[in-house]
């Protein structure tokens, strides 16, 4: 297989301003990761497709156009702390870690957090710290966040992430059932209240936790 990723790369990074992704620092950072470094070896010829593809432990990582919809929803700044839920492949983090300062992300499946942590490391990035847990806790111990990802579709959006929002901070998740979710942004106001607005529809793996769906079954 000869893939001129490079070229593949900056294909998507057209279409996605062609979609509408108007946020420069996101799109430079999708035109940096090399994306194919995050998908399984029997999907490469794939890892530019704009749809979610399959990973280890029934998971996927999700579409460029979604990732860089979420991301740019945040406002992303270089000084900004960041917490992803879902590490997933380990790419979005990646993304996120040409961006801000620090980027602490959960992932339940022990199994990715391997799989991540090796992509990351071989890469290079000394910004990106990875956990294992129960996402919907958040990660109190770097909290507040300036910003919070959250890669899996939940009931409603967990009480402790918003409690480990910073000021003005906002974070964004899918929102509903497996078979109807839409991308909810959340944000702090000044007051210490919160803002929120509904986005666009989406689809999700579920957000699995004592904060989130307590099984798969509950989810249908």
């Amino acid at each position: 297989m000869n893939l001129n990723f490079e070229a593949l790369r900056a294909e998507m990074v057209e279409d996605l301003r062609k979609r509408g992704i108007q946020d420069t620092a996101v799109l430079q950072a999708m035109n940096t990761v090399p994306r194919e470094h995050f998908v399984p070896e029997s999907h490469l010829e794939h890892a530019y497709y704009n749809g979610a593809l399959p990973l280890p432990a029934k998971q996927t990582i999700s579409q460029p156009y979604v990732v860089a919809l979420m991301l740019s929803a945040l406002k992303l700044q270089p000084h900004f702390n960041v917490l992803e839920i879902g590490t997933g492949s380990g790419y979005a983090a990646a993304v996120l870690g040409q961006i801000v300062q620090q980027v602490h992300t959960i992932e339940r499946q022990e199994e990715l957090v391997a799989y991540a942590k090796i992509r990351l490391n071989e890469l290079g990035y000394k910004n990106i710290a990875v956990h294992q847990g129960d996402g919907t806790l958040g990660w109190p111990e770097a909290a507040p966040y300036d910003a919070i990802a959250v890669a899996a579709a939940g009931p409603t959006v967990p009480l402790s992430l918003r409690d480990q929002l910073g000021a003005n901070g906002r974070l964004i998740m899918p929102v509903g059932s497996q078979k109807n979710q839409r991308l909810q942004l959340v944000w702090r106001k000044p007051n210490g209240q919160f803002g929120h607005k509904t986005l666009t529809p989406v689809r999700f793996v579920p957000l699995i936790g004592s904060e989130g769906w307590q099984s798969k079954k509950s989810n249908q």
